[in-house]
């Protein structure tokens, strides 16, 4: 996973008018759990720009009253009219304790399915695993070059190391599926 780290001021005042005054002065309230205590600080909105809105999953170095905590972004609450950043939640990890958090998905090679014909489809573009920190890659890898016309490749297909998948084991993550033009061709084939 790729790194990025914050600096953290302490937060004093709680409640939505603090929280309010707060982003007025162009920080986000943050809360982050899992470790010993629960710690409660704001982040300059500007630094937060490059984690929020990235599809790639970031270990977060938080640098608060001198000592740095290792976290990664849990959730993130918006405006639903301005799209502001309102609240992060961050989960403190560890090196030897397991975490979950989704991954993008890449699909590597040009499927046989695609070369007949067909089209490629990504019906999941994130997957959840569990895993240590340090073996959570920046995405996950599936190449696609066997696939054929109308076949898929599901969750429990896939295995990658040191890593646990938490999603249902027949949910479809990619499928080559027949186009308009490739079922005709099967037609006239069938028929000649």
């Amino acid at each position: 996973m790729k790194s990025l780290s914050l600096n953290a001021v302490a937060r004093t005042d709680f409640g939505k008018k603090a929280s309010k005054n707060i982003r007025n002065t162009g920080y986000v309230p943050c809360v982050m759990y899992g470790g010993e205590e629960t710690l409660h600080f704001q982040i300059k909105d500007e630094e937060l720009r490059g984690l929020i809105y990235s599809p790639e999953v970031f270990v977060v170095d938080i640098n608060f009253e001198g000592k740095a905590y290792k976290a990664i972004l849990k959730d993130a609450q918006f405006h639903p009219v301005k799209d502001t950043t309102l609240h992060l939640d961050f989960l403190q990890v560890f090196e030897n304790k397991p975490i979950v958090v989704d991954i993008p998905v890449k699909l590597n090679g040009l499927a046989n399915g695609v070369k007949a014909g067909g089209k490629l489809s990504l019906d999941m573009r994130k997957l959840r695993v569990k895993g240590l920190y340090t073996n959570v890659p920046e995405c996950l890898n599936i190449d696609v070059t066997n696939l054929e016309l109308g076949k898929t490749i599901q969750v429990g297909a896939l295995n990658f190391e040191n890593l646990e998948m938490m999603n249902a084991k027949n949910a479809v993550v990619c499928a080559v599926k027949l186009t308009r033009a490739a079922r005709g061709a099967q037609a006239q084939a069938q028929q000649g």
